[in-house]
């Protein structure tokens, strides 16, 4: 038994969440889990199909994105998971999608409006969405730029990946994370349906308010404040 079966199991399972949840087709997307204390995460094969992954197919990556143990090649995207595990250290879990709606809002380089309280369940500010890299990054190592665009994405706003656990990559997808990999594919089913929210609000009304702060304060804390009573 491998030791790093514990992992195999938790990304599989949460990669499987995927087709299920229309987050992905063909190939697209991958889910990552870490432990900590090997130092390692393991993460969705590239080009394999959903229906043919297994656990033990799960390739495990350190955070410079060496492959420790498997015979398959992992996702391209795996140095921009290894950039997020290496810097943010109490993340469990990374998803990639390319969900139709969140993407579109990414290929539109806008950030998502909270417009209303599902929205506010989850996040405070509006989803936010890296501008697009630079010439330069994109000619080097582009999995290993994408990784640090996020980063900086919420540096530059000012936000805590502890508490906004979703973004934007301009003009290309989503990226979301969480303590466990289960929970960061939760987080990229809410963003898609916020996303999709979003839009369909913006139709019916170009001149949508901004949910306005009380609401928002009040959605937020019911859910993730001291008091929280919230669960649905």
């Amino acid at each position: 038994m491998s030791k790093y079966q514990h992992i195999q199991e938790e990304a599989y399972k949460a990669n499987m969440e995927l087709p299920k949840l229309n987050l992905v087709i063909f190939t697209f997307g991958n889910v990552s889990a870490v432990d900590r204390d090997l130092g390692v995460f393991a993460i969705k094969p590239s080009g394999v199909p959903y229906e043919d992954l297994s656990p033990e197919k799960m390739v495990i990556v350190d955070f410079n994105g060496v492959t420790v143990e498997g015979s398959l090649r992992p996702s391209s995207d795996t140095k921009t998971h290894a950039v997020l595990y290496k810097h943010w250290d109490s993340i469990g879990g990374i998803v990639h999608t390319h969900s139709t709606y969140a993407t579109a809002w990414a290929q539109s380089q806008r950030d998502i409006p909270i417009f209303g309280t599902t929205h506010a369940d989850y996040n405070t500010v509006d989803i936010p969405c890296a501008p697009p890299m630079s010439d330069l990054m994109i000619q080097g190592d582009y999995e290993y730029q994408t990784g640090h665009q996020i980063i900086e994405c919420l540096r530059e706003k000012g936000m805590d990946y502890k508490e906004v656990e979703m973004v934007l990559v301009g003009n290309h997808a989503p990226f979301t994370w969480g303590k466990t990999a289960a929970k960061a594919v939760h987080n990229s089913a809410v963003l898609e349906a916020i996303a999709q929210m979003a839009l369909l609000t913006e139709q019916i009304n170009p001149e949508a308010p901004r949910l306005k702060q009380a609401l928002i304060n009040k959605h937020y804390d019911r859910k993730h404040g001291i008091d929280s009573y919230y669960g649905q």
